[in-house]
């Protein structure tokens, strides 16, 4: 099982394999056609508070601030309706090799998409890459 983490900016490729948007917003300026989804998922993405939160921190790109935000989006990931996204998104990795985790931020070093895909191979047994 093979989980990879893109912009959804980037054109879309054959061996993407599944891509799912893990953004609870649309990216702007992307058309449904270029995004080539295969499933938009909002539930396992941040929740409006905590994306909120890390887009209102001026200092949110540093290291230590991040790390916060990661701390408290893993543990939206445990329960509610994140867990269940979190619980299909392990059920679609599961069945499809690879599966893309797609997000609209600019740097992925600060992105939940990061996070997340530490979190989903951790739920499948498997240390992150």
């Amino acid at each position: 099982m093979e989980v990879r983490v893109k912009r959804v900016y980037e054109p879309a490729e054959p061996g993407d394999g599944f891509r799912v948007l893990v953004d609870r917003l649309w990216p702007r300026g992307v058309s449904k056609e270029r995004a080539g989804l295969d499933l938009w998922d909002r539930e396992v993405a941040p929740s409006s508070g905590l994306r909120r939160a890390l887009h209102a921190d001026p200092r949110a790109h540093d290291p230590e601030r991040f790390d916060a935000f990661a701390a408290d989006y893993r543990e939206e990931l445990a329960s509610g309706p994140a867990a269940e996204a979190l619980d299909r998104l392990v059920g679609l990795a599961r069945e499809h090799s690879p599966l893309t985790l797609l997000y609209g931020a600019k740097d992925k070093r600060v992105s939940h998409a990061v996070v997340l895909r530490e979190v989903l191979l951790e739920r499948l047994g498997r240390a992150a890459r």
